[in-house]
C-alpha cells in the first residue's frame, strides 16, 4: 500500500508487513500464544489502514468541467 500523501500510512503499512512476517515466524516455531497476540495487533493495524483509506477516498471532490463565461468551450 502506498502512502499517497496521508501521514502515517506508509509507516502503518510497514508495521502491518512486519506483523505478517512475525506471525509466520511464530507459527514456524510453534509459539501459539505469540501467534494469537500478533493476529490481534495485525487486525488493529489493518482496521486503521482501512479507516485511513476510507477518509482519503472521501476527500476527493468532483469540481466538474470548467466552461468559458459565455458557456461554450473554445
Amino acid at each position: 500500500m502506498e502512502g499517497l500523501g496521508v501521514p502515517g500510512t506508509a509507516r502503518l503499512a510497514d508495521i502491518r508487513d512486519n506483523l505478517i512476517a512475525r506471525i509466520a515466524e511464530a507459527e514456524r516455531e510453534g509459539w501459539n500464544g505469540e501467534v494469537e497476540g500478533l493476529k490481534v495487533s495485525l487486525s488493529g493495524a489493518e482496521d486503521k489502514l482501512a479507516q485511513i483509506d476510507g477518509r482519503s477516498q472521501k476527500a476527493t471532490i468532483n469540481l466538474g468541467m470548467p466552461t468559458t463565461k459565455s458557456g461554450d468551450l473554445e
